[in-house]
Parts: structure tokens; sequence; C-alpha cells
């Protein structure tokens, strides 16, 4: 029951059993039962998990042969991981993330070992490179969609909270900006400048550049038929609203009154509409998707941003085809794909991907992946989650490994 269940419930369930035992013996008699596995590990899985989000981390390892986890390390450093791995050297093969510390551990500790690079990670790592693209591209997209030109007074009261905010971020991005040009490596920035080394390097690739926080409108598709009605001279939005709910409209009354006040200060300010670039994550996903699945004002967007900023359909190319060549595990592509790669928009996800290149080779071609060690690690977080307070790197060890 202590297995299963920890202390305190379980000290529950056997008093309802009539076994009444209290939780601090149950924990007593989990700790007892804590034994190692003792089987030879030749195929593993290693990864890092939180004791605390932010703060503390710890390591899990995982025998993929037998699906099981092995043991669980106090932290994540490259030495304890390397010390352990070095007493286990018939190890041949370590599925790992992309992180640089566990590879560096692996090298040193098994030099004979073959590395491999998590595919659901490389995956996502792509996805995130061309997003990166799209966010270093937003200048010329907004001089594309035609948004240069910014009219504070068609703004509502959160829009100019944001924009507000934009002109702030400007600031400090062309500070930094300034610097990178210099020649100042981001070490010294972070140091100049009093910011965090996150916010230097997502500056550094053009992360901070979106002026609003776009979001998809339910009046997406609604748009044609409301201009033509208020071209016809139908200006109340309580009727325009009752007259779209019976054409099956599932949207509240705020949203087509919030488009009719708009209409109203862009004609007077005589605009025709108050012109707005999707956020740089909107444009990425809808660059993704497939035409036929895109809306006609989609569609448009997207073709004006395609034929006036080609290095972006180049970035988007070369990650649709990184990531065909996993799914078909087409190896032999991978060199040409780099060549290519590097003096594209994606270049620093190329150079990423060459420095652990027989990892990333081993990912492409191997059965095995990480995908198991993930799996323990969110078990592992139920039974943490189970134990808040006294989840203790002893216990989750006895409860995990234990257990198993």
């Amino acid at each position: 029951m202590g297995l299963a269940l920890g202390g305190r419930p379980a000290a529950a369930f056997a008093d309802r059993l009539m076994m009444p035992v209290s939780n601090d013996t149950l924990l007593r008699v989990v700790r007892r039962r804590t034994e190692q596995p003792r089987d030879k590990l030749a195929i593993i899985g290693i990864d890092d998990f939180a004791f605390r989000r932010g703060q503390r981390y710890g390591t899990i390892v995982c025998d993929l042969e037998r699906r099981r986890p092995v043991t669980l390390l106090p932290d994540r450093e490259q030495a304890t991981s390397q010390a352990w791995l070095a007493n286990h050297p018939s190890i041949m093969t370590v599925a790992r993330d992309r992180g640089g510390g566990y590879g560096e551990a692996i090298a040193k500790a098994l030099p004979h070992a073959d590395q491999v690079a998590d595919r659901w990670h490389l995956m996502e790592n792509a996805s995130r490179a061309f997003l990166d693209a799209v966010s270093k591209s937003m200048r010329q997209i907004r001089k594309t969609v035609g948004s240069t030109i910014i009219d504070p007074k068609l703004f509502t009261y959160a829009e100019r909270l944001q924009y507000e905010g934009y002109l702030r971020r400007q600031e400090t991005n062309e500070a930094i900006l300034e610097l990178s040009k210099q020649g100042v490596p981001i070490k010294q920035i972070v140091k100049r400048t009093g910011h965090s080394r996150k916010l230097v390097r997502s500056v550094l690739r053009g992360q901070r550049s979106d002026m609003f926080r776009v979001r998809q409108s339910s009046l997406e598709e609604w748009l044609p038929w409301l201009d033509g009605r208020w071209d016809q001279g139908a200006r109340n939005a309580s009727a325009l609203w009752r007259e779209m709910r019976k054409k099956g409209f599932r949207g509240q009354i705020g949203v087509v009154s919030e488009w009719a006040r708009r209409r109203r200060l862009a004609e007077r300010a005589d605009q025709s509409a108050l012109a707005r670039t999707p956020s740089a994550r909107s444009i990425a996903r809808l660059m993704t998707l497939a035409r036929d699945d895109l809306s006609k004002s989609d569609a448009v967007l997207i073709a004006a941003i395609e034929s006036n900023v080609p290095d972006l359909v180049t970035a988007r190319t070369l990650i649709d085809d990184f990531q065909q060549m996993i799914r078909s595990k087409a190896v032999a592509k991978l060199s040409a794909w780099l060549e290519g790669a590097k003096a594209s928009l994606v270049g620093s996800f190329a150079n990423g991907v060459e420095k652990d290149i027989a990892a990333v080779r081993n990912a492409i071609i191997s059965p095995w992946s990480n995908g198991q060690t993930e799996g323990q690690i969110t078990k592992l977080k139920l039974i943490k989650r189970q134990m808040y307070g006294r989840a203790k790197i002893d216990l989750l060890q006895a409860r995990l490994v234990g257990a198993t």
C-alpha cells in the first residue's frame, strides 16, 4: 500500500481495512523496500526532471530494453551523470535530449557508446527555428502588409497599453542590437545592460518585435458579409448581431460592437480600416497550413508575404524537408540539407544540428528514442505530487524504481 499510495493515503486506506498504521511507519517500510536493478544495462535513456520547476532538478535513467527506470540522480550536473555512467561500461546506446550537458558526460564516460538525439525534440526545435525566422522577418512583413503607419487615435485602451509597451521594448532592443553590431558578446551585453541572458538572446533572435498580441477573431469568416451590410447602411451593431445569430454566428454581441466601433473610428480618420499585422506565431501557423485550409483573407495575406519575403519561403521549405527526413528516415539527405540551411534564416538551427551531427544521424536511423524516458518522468511527476512536501529522492527512488 505504501508503494502504491504513499504515506497518508495508504494510512487512511489501511485504517479502513482495520489495519491501523501511521504514515511514517509506511514510509519507513517503503524505504526498506528500495532495491536497485542488477541487470546489465546496454541501452538507456537519460533526461532531467524538476524537483521544483525553475529551481532544482534531478536526473532519471531508464532501461529502454526492459522499459523500466533504473535510478534517480540528485541533480543534473555533468559531473554527477558522468560518474554514474562511468560505473556502467556495458552501456552501448544512450538516448537523450539535445541539451549539451548529458552529451558531454556520455562522450567522456562512455566514448564507445552511440548517442541518440530525441526525435520529438528535433521536430519541436525545427518548428521553433521557423518561428524564430518569422520573428526576424517581421519588419519586412509589416511593410508587405502595409502596417508601418500607426495611428494611436484608432487604438482601444488595451491596444494603447500594448503599443506603449512596444515603444519601451524598442528602446531596449535598439540598445542591445547596437552593442551586438559592435561585436560585444552576449555575456558582456548582459553585464552592461543589466538584462537577463534570455531577454538578450530573444532580442538578437528577433523574438521581441511583435507590436500587438493578435488573436484569431470569431468574426474572421463574417467580415465580407459585415462589410457588405455596412455599405448598405446597416450601422446598428445589435441589429447586425441578431441577423448573424439567425445565420449561425455563435459569438457574443460585444465582438460585433467592437468591430462597428472600429469602423466608425476608421471612417472618421478617413481610412478604410485599421491595418493590423498578425503576430509572428500566427503567421508561422498560417504559413505551415495547407492552402486549402486557409480562409480567403488568410490566403491573400500569406501569398503577399511569400512573394515579398522569399527568404521566409526558403526557411519553411528547409524545415519541411528536415521534418520529412526524420519521418522517412532518409539520413542520406542530411549533409545536403545542412549545406543549404546554413546560409538561410534557420542557419542557427542548422549549426546546432551540425554540432550534434552523430546523435542526429542516429536519431534518424535508430529504433530507439527518449519517448520512454519522458513517459517515466510523467509517472514520476504523479508520484511526486502525491507526496507533496515529502517527495525526497530516496522516497521517489523507492516508489518509482523499487516498485517496478
